[in-house]
Parts: structure tokens; C-alpha cells; sequence
């Protein structure tokens, strides 16, 4: 898994990155075919100054790729409302692949009852 934090209009600090990565894990312990994921956190300059924060994410999967943004006053709870986010579309996304493939056998175990 490639992993790009980068920053706009602010320095990522070795906490933030740390921070960041943590969170990551919650996220690619629900999924694992994670190919690439894109952070970027940005401190917005002419914003209203409640909703300044904000981090973006892209995360690339094999056949689909997810994006998500938030925005708050505090950073690090900008990321952590990123992270929650990101967390219910990858297991959406994952239990869409897995429903796919279970609805076939459904259909042949359904078909052989009936015979």
C-alpha cells in the first residue's frame, strides 16, 4: 500500500503524520486490497473560521475508488471524522463485493430445493 500525506498551507508534523497513520489502520484492517491512499490536510485561509480544518482523503481500491473531505475547527478531529467516514464506505464497498458473490450461490442452492 502506497501512503501520501501531504499538507496545504501547513507543515505535517511527525505527530499528525502518526496520528493519521493510526487511524489508517482501523480502516485497512476492515479492507485489505488497498492499493494506494492519498491524504491531504489543509488549513483554509478564507473559510469562516468555525470550519477552517480540513483533510481529504482518496483511497484507491482495486475496481473503485473512494473520496471523502471534512471539515472542522479542530484538525485532528477533522481526521478523525475523515477516518469514520472512510471507515463506513470501505465496509459498505467491501459488503458489496461479498454480497455479489453470495447471491449466486443463494440463487443455485435455491434453484436445487426446488427440483
Amino acid at each position: 500500500m502506497n501512503l501520501t500525506i501531504s499538507g496545504h498551507h501547513l507543515e505535517v508534523t511527525p505527530a499528525l503524520r502518526e496520528y493519521v497513520l493510526t487511524k489508517l489502520d482501523r480502516v485497512t484492517r476492515h479492507f485489505d486490497q488497498v492499493v494506494d491512499v492519498n491524504v491531504l490536510l489543509t488549513v483554509e485561509k478564507q473559510k469562516e473560521k468555525e470550519k477552517r480544518q480540513r483533510a481529504e482523503v482518496t483511497l484507491h481500491t482495486k475496481g473503485k475508488d473512494i473520496f471523502v473531505e471534512t471539515a472542522h475547527e479542530d484538525l485532528y478531529a477533522a481526521i478523525d471524522e475523515l477516518m469514520d467516514k472512510l471507515d463506513r464506505q470501505v465496509v459498505r464497498h467491501k459488503d458489496k463485493l461479498q454480497d455479489h458473490h453470495h447471491a449466486t450461490h443463494k440463487r443455485l442452492d435455491a434453484a436445487g430445493e426446488s427440483v
